[in-house]
Order: structure tokens, then C-alpha cells, then sequence
């Protein structure tokens, strides 16, 4: 069973630079889904589902995010990178104050990675789209939460400082080496 490696961080932060990247490179990946249940939602004619339904965009992530999970489980490769992980749903739940069902914490405690990194906000390279709504301050605040929920899920979360995307890779690359 290969390695599950989540990569964390608030938006704008350069995850789904490095995952693909990281693609680029020959590695195995799975992508981030919540702008995929975002567009499906405005295909459908909900604008913003996060938004108008929490709960039910937070199900649809987790349920995705867990076959995602499941779905590495005979990949014959050494490591995964996940561009977020499970932990991230109810996290961000705590972010907006909703409260969601228990099972949300279960899935999360049930399947865990095998090592969590962090991006932390970085300035520069941060913009809002249609699917990215939060502002740069929000982004901050969501770097906290992630970082003090994904501990409370016993992670020890590497952070991976800003620098270009070789760098970053070079960082990842090195720590997974001297784990």
C-alpha cells in the first residue's frame, strides 16, 4: 500500500501548484474535488453550494475525499500526494461555525495519512476567482484552523516554506527522505 502524503493549506496558498507538479514529475496524485462539487452545484443552478448548503457541500467533499482515500489502496506506486485531505471538512465547518454530523470526525480519525504538509499563506501569489471566495485575511484565519485541527487529529504537519515551486518540491522531497 503506498504512502498517502496530504498536502494542506489555506486557498491561495500554492497547493495545486505543487501538485501538479509534483504530477509533472512522474508522481502519483489526487487532485483537489471542491471546485468539481462547486461547478457541478452551478451547473445546477445553486451559485455558491458552500455557501447556500454547508452540509450538504461538506458531505459531497468527504464522500469524495474518502474514495479518493480508498481508491490509492492497491496503487502499486511508494507515495500518494492528496492536493487536501479529509480533515479539511469538518475543519472548515469549525471555520464557519456549523455544526455537521459526527461522522464527519469518525471518517476522519478512521483513515489517516502518513504525513501531513503545510503551505502557509503567501501573499504574492494569492487571487480570488469564482470558486475562491474567501478574502487574504480569511485565508490566514483558515491556516490557523487547519493547522490546530489537523493536530487535534494527532498529525505532525511539516510546513513547507514559500519559494518557487522547485523549492517547495525539494523541501517535500528532502523530509520524506529523512522520515
Amino acid at each position: 500500500m503506498p504512502q498517502r502524503i496530504a498536502i494542506i493549506g489555506g486557498p491561495g496558498s500554492g497547493k495545486t501548484t505543487l501538485i501538479n507538479h509534483l504530477e509533472e514529475l512522474g508522481h502519483a496524485v489526487m487532485h483537489e474535488i471542491s471546485r468539481d462539487v462547486t461547478k457541478k452545484a452551478q451547473e445546477e443552478g445553486i451559485d455558491q453550494l458552500f455557501l447556500e448548503d454547508p452540509i450538504l457541500f461538506s458531505k459531497l467533499l468527504l464522500e469524495g475525499r474518502l474514495e479518493q482515500f480508498n481508491a490509492v489502496s492497491d496503487w502499486e506506486t511508494d507515495i500518494v500526494f492528496f492536493d487536501r485531505g479529509l480533515p479539511d471538512v469538518p475543519i472548515y465547518m469549525d471555520f464557519i461555525k456549523v455544526s455537521y454530523p459526527e461522522y464527519f470526525r469518525e471518517t476522519c480519525s478512521n483513515n489517516t495519512y502518513d504525513a501531513v504538509f503545510m503551505l502557509p499563506p503567501w501573499k504574492a501569489i494569492y487571487q480570488q476567482d469564482n470558486e475562491r471566495y474567501e478574502s487574504f485575511e480569511q485565508a490566514k484565519t483558515i491556516y490557523q484552523f487547519l493547522k490546530k485541527g489537523y493536530a487535534s487529529y494527532g498529525y505532525d504537519i511539516i510546513e513547507i516554506p514559500t519559494g518557487t515551486v522547485e523549492e517547495r518540491i525539494t523541501f517535500l522531497q528532502t523530509k520524506l527522505q529523512n522520515n
